[in-house]
């Protein structure tokens, strides 16, 4: 359900009904602002928290940190503000960020310098063990959620192996929706700082099958979250209202009903995830920024 002008209202998924699920995952909320980080050093600190299928890596550097991996697949990083600059190494080549910034890294290894500080975000596949180890809620998945589709990455750019560079100053167009990239693993979806919402106009809609990562990196957002019925009462879940500050993420689960709502009036800025992309948003056209650069799978509608 949106409100009157959202371009997500043209999906072909906005009128879905629920799935059909018998049992539900609850959402998760990881407050970094309220946590210890899991890796600490002189030069900055980085808090790990995951989903089914992502670990987000939230850093808040000095200059001179340096963020290494050895990855089995892509992954994104994000510089979100302005006067933050990072150079990324990895093939055999290297691109500098200067924020807002995004870019996909290929599989291997990889090193990540921060040359001018401040935030610098990860978005990893959990198929990399390691980097699931690290984080906060690391056991939180040993039960897998029944209601998320299998992973599978989308398809190859073509040519060799390279990093992948955007700048995300990308001024609005009426008609499309936020500001969108995708990779083979990732979709992120980086919107602008934005006032207090207007309560009269929120946007209570649900995922069939995917997780949603709303990441808060500036403000406050209370996500609420509401699951079906099934004829199973043990199964019913008590409604979510979270209040997450920033920095946070949070796990939004199918086929929860969902919405958010900022709430600082100095300001609020959050950006939404998903791994793997999501085909309803790359299906229209103009919205995926960087699309000529990823294809779709055949299968995608």
């Amino acid at each position: 359900m949106y409100a009157k002008g959202d371009p997500r209202a043209t999906l072909n998924t906005a009128a879905a009904p629920a799935s059909a699920a018998t049992s539900y995952k609850g959402a998760s909320y990881a407050r970094f602002y309220a946590e210890a980080p899991q890796h600490e050093e002189a030069s900055g600190r980085t808090w790990y928290a995951r989903g089914q299928n992502l670990v987000i890596a939230y850093s808040e550097a000095e200059a001179g940190m340096v963020l290494e991996a050895e990855t089995v697949d892509e992954y994104a990083v994000l510089v979100p503000f302005a006067g933050t600059s990072a150079t990324i190494e990895a093939a055999g080549g290297s691109e500098t960020l200067n924020g807002p910034a995004i870019a996909f890294v290929p599989a291997g290894p990889s090193r990540i310098e921060v040359t001018s500080g401040g935030v610098v975000v990860r978005m990893i596949t959990t198929l990399n063990e390691a980097v699931v180890a690290l984080c906060s809620n690391a056991s939180a998945y040993d039960t897998p959620d029944p209601n998320v589709a299998p992973f599978q990455p989308w398809p190859a750019p073509e040519g060799p192996p390279r990093i992948r560079a955007y700048d995300a100053d990308v001024p609005d167009e009426p008609g499309r929706f936020g500001r969108l990239f995708r990779g083979q693993n990732v979709m992120i979806n980086f919107f602008k700082d934005s006032p207090p919402r207007d309560t009269s106009r929120m946007s209570p809609h649900h995922h069939d099958d995917f997780e949603q990562y709303s990441l808060c990196l500036k403000g406050s957002y209370i996500h609420y979250l509401r699951w079906p019925w099934t004829t199973d009462l043990s199964a019913w879940r008590e409604d979510d209202a979270e209040e997450c500050k920033a920095p946070s993420v949070a796990v939004i689960t199918p086929p929860a009903i969902h919405t958010s709502r900022s709430m600082d009036p100095g300001g609020n800025l959050l950006v939404d995830i998903f791994g793997p992309p999501r085909a309803d948003f790359s299906a229209k056209p103009g919205w995926v920024l960087n699309a000529a650069d990823y294809p779709m799978p055949d299968t995608a509608d």
